[in-house]
Parts: structure tokens; C-alpha cells; sequence
């Protein structure tokens, strides 16, 4: 391809006949392929004589911020030898596939904007032109060269997203409630980037055992460490699908239910006082989210002017033990040696002893049924903040789109939306 019009335009096998503008910022293009000899698919013998010319339309993308009416001048061959069954056949070219009125690049270009910028489908293909369906089996194919196998790792992270709004539906038995979620498994492991590796619907210890079974031995053999939520389903599955692994729980999520805890002692300490439930006026109920806020990261007035709430809203000194309880456990998750563990344990198990409410006692015991996952977590290091992060992306695809009509849809688009927007981590 020797002519600047066709170097321009960008079809490498391709050479551009005629250029005609028709309308306003729409030119038409006439190409035929540069080479002028074709392969019978039949019975593979070379020929160049030319039996008809037909002309068809092509899709392609703009040029130049100008709309392409696209026109191909094919050429049917006729077979040189006698004996073929074919008689003719048409020359074909890899950036046209055979039966197709896109071109690929068009069809890439579709599947980039769906998934690049979680738009709509309706509205890609309106854009450039073809239909609903067009546009989202250009992402379907895509996606299928886009996803391959997980990739194997040691540290594999576990948590689940809603997947759509509860809704009730009506069957022969009656109503049932459909409450759907999707579980997403990454790679936690931080020495290499982190990929999410799949999605599985529900969030079951079936559907964790379900997804690991999918995978090859190789890939469950070389898992180590698995970090979750305190999810005694989740759990369950593991221990059934990866037997040698160990169980690690985020950390997080034993900060929340401390500050749950706290939250609830702060409310039931109120409705005693007050027979009502918190208003602004209530010094306790202003400084609600100071309560919450890491006691290392307030600063000496802050301090100070919590201690003053305490004392005036806070007679019987619950939701002070309370607070103590939570800012131990704090101390006790941000240790990571043995003996420190130990010690920092032993304080947090303590307070909760002589605070002796409900709220810090369930606590307690929740610390101590996952205790052995717990000092997992604090001596190999591991978080599920990856998980949590890629929980954030998913958050954002699934809002964009309204909702899917099904899981496969679902998954797909997230999936091909990481593919997109994080090529350098998912090459790595």
C-alpha cells in the first residue's frame, strides 16, 4: 500500500478506489483488497481471474471526525481447477471477517467503549451506528479473548457484593424473597499486582467450593493463605475445597463490629437516660462520630473535649468501657508479634471482663471464635483490602448500568471493565 489515501485510511490489506463526499461530514469510501489473487478454500489452488465485482457495505469507524459510508468492490474468483465443486469463491481479509458487515476494528472499538467507560450498550451503538445486539456481541467476543484462566496465587482474597436489590417474587408456593449476591475472589498477595480473578453468584460456602472446583489443581494446590470476612459460610466452603489452606479474617471488619458495639452501647445508654432516643442537643449524640474515630488519630484537643462529653453524658461509665474496649482491640490488630499479641489480647479480654455488658461480652466471643484466623491475619500480614478495593469498582459498574438481566451479563461487564481499565496489572 503505496498511495497516502490508503496509508491514511488505515485498512492494511486494503486499497482505497474512490472518495466521494455525500453529505455534510460523511464521505464515501470505495476499497478492494490490494492482493488480486485468492486461495480457493476448496481445494486451495491459486487463482486470478476475476468471475464478478459485487459491491457491499461495510461498517467502519469515523475518519477524520467525519461518518465513512464504507464500500467494498470484492472479487469473486472463478476456480482453475476443473474437478472443484466450489466453481468461485470470494476473496476474504482478516480486518473483514468472512459473513460480517463490521469491520474489526469497529467491532473493537465497541467493545472498548462498553466496557472502558461502562456505558451503556444502547448508547455505544447509537454512536457508531449499529444495532443493540451488534454492539453487545462485539463485547461478548471480546470479553472471551479479553478473560482467560486465573492466574495462580498464595494469597487468595474472598468477599461479596450485592448483585441486585431485594425483590419479592411471586411462585406457585407463594412469595419468595430474592436477595441475590456475587462473591469476588482476588489476588490478595502483595508482592505482585493485585487481579481479580473471578465471580460466582451467592455467597455461600457452595458457591466458594463451587467456583474453586472450576479451577485446576495447580491453582488450588498453590494456595496458602485465603482472607475473609468473619463468614462462617465462607469458612466452611474453604476448609471443605482447600483442606491445607489457612484462613485469615480481615481486620476491618473486627473494627466495625467494635464500633457497632459501641454504637449500640451509646444508644441504650441514652434511651436509659433519657427515655428517647439521641437528639443533636445530647452531648453523646454530637460527638457520635468521635466515638467512632481511631483514639491515636485524635489530637490532644480532641481528647480533651471527648473526655468533657463523657463525663457529662455518660453517668454510669458504660459507654466509656465501651470505648476502651474498642481502642484495645484497635491496639490489639495493629500488633504483629507474638509476645505483643499475646499481652495486647490479654488487656482487650480484661476490659471486656470489667466492662461485664452484653455488647462487649459478644464482642469478646466473636474474637475468640475466630481468634485462630485472627492471628493469622496479624502474623502473616495479609488484608482483603485488595478485595474491598475491586468491591469499589464493581460498586461503580453495576450502578452505571442499572442493574444486569443476568449473571452472566453481570460478570461479563465487570470483568471486561477490569480488563480495560487495568491492562497493566492484569499483563503483569
Amino acid at each position: 500500500m503505496n498511495d497516502p489515501t490508503s496509508l491514511l485510511f488505515g485498512l492494511e490489506s486494503f486499497r482505497v478506489v474512490d472518495v466521494v463526499r455525500v453529505a455534510d461530514r460523511v464521505v464515501q469510501v470505495v476499497v478492494e483488497t490490494a492482493d488480486r489473487q485468492g486461495i480457493c478454500p476448496e481445494c486451495g489452488t491459486v487463482s486470478r481471474r476475476v468471475k464478478q465485482r459485487p459491491l457491499v457495505r461495510i461498517r467502519d469507524l469515523p475518519v477524520a471526525d467525519q461518518q465513512v459510508a464504507l464500500w467494498w468492490r470484492k472479487r469473486r474468483l472463478a476456480c482453475l481447477e476443473p474437478s472443484c465443486p466450489r466453481g468461485s469463491f470470494t476473496q476474504v481479509s482478516g480486518e473483514v471477517p468472512p459473513r460480517s458487515r463490521l469491520t474489526a476494528r469497529l467491532r473493537q472499538r465497541l467493545a472498548e467503549a462498553i466496557a472502558g467507560s461502562n456505558r451503556a450498550v444502547s448508547e455505544v451503538a447509537a454512536e457508531y451506528g449499529v444495532s443493540w445486539r451488534t454492539a453487545h456481541r462485539a463485547l461478548v467476543a471480546a470479553a472471551a479473548r479479553w478473560l482467560g484462566p486465573p492466574t495462580p496465587t498464595r494469597v487468595l482474597g474472598i468477599d461479596e457484593t450485592r448483585a441486585r436489590t431485594v425483590r419479592w417474587i411471586l411462585a406457585e408456593q407463594g412469595w419468595r424473597r430474592s436477595d441475590p449476591w456475587m462473591t469476588s475472589f482476588v489476588d490478595a498477595d502483595t508482592t505482585g499486582p493485585g487481579l481479580l480473578l473471578g465471580l460466582a453468584p451467592g455467597r455461600s460456602g457452595a458457591c466458594v467450593r463451587t467456583w474453586l472446583a472450576e479451577q485446576t489443581p495447580q491453582f488450588r494446590a498453590g494456595i496458602e493463605l485465603v482472607v475473609i470476612d468473619p463468614s462462617a459460610p465462607y469458612a466452611s466452603g474453604i476448609r471443605a475445597a482447600l483442606p491445607r489452606a489457612r484462613i485469615a479474617v480481615d481486620h476491618w471488619h473486627l473494627v466495625r463490629l467494635a464500633n457497632d458495639m459501641l454504637t449500640e452501647v451509646r444508644q441504650r445508654v441514652t434511651r436509659q437516660l433519657h427515655q428517647r432516643r439521641g437528639l443533636a442537643s445530647d452531648p453523646v449524640w454530637a460527638h457520635r462520630r468521635m466515638l467512632l474515630t481511631a483514639g491515636d488519630r485524635l489530637s490532644r484537643r480532641q481528647l480533651d473535649r471527648l473526655n468533657r462529653v463523657l463525663d457529662a453524658d455518660d453517668p454510669t461509665g458504660e459507654i466509656s468501657a465501651a470505648w476502651g474496649c474498642k481502642e484495645l482491640l484497635r491496639q490489639l490488630l495493629a500488633q504483629h508479634e507474638p509476645a505483643r499479641i499475646r499481652a495486647a489480647l490479654w488487656r482487650f479480654y480484661q476490659a471486656c471482663a470489667q466492662a461485664n455488658m452484653p455488647e462487649t461480652t459478644r464482642l469478646a466471643h466473636t474474637i475468640e471464635t475466630w481468634w485462630p484466623a485472627i492471628l493469622v491475619a496479624l502474623t502473616e500480614r495479609v488484608t482483603n483490602a485488595r478485595t474491598e478495593g475491586f468491591n469499589r469498582i464493581i460498586k461503580q459498574v453495576k450502578r452505571v448500568a442499572c442493574g444486569f438481566r443476568n449473571m452472566d451479563n453481570y460478570r461479563r461487564r465487570i470483568m471486561a471493565h477490569i480488563a480495560v481499565t487495568r491492562p497493566r496489572l492484569q499483563t503483569a
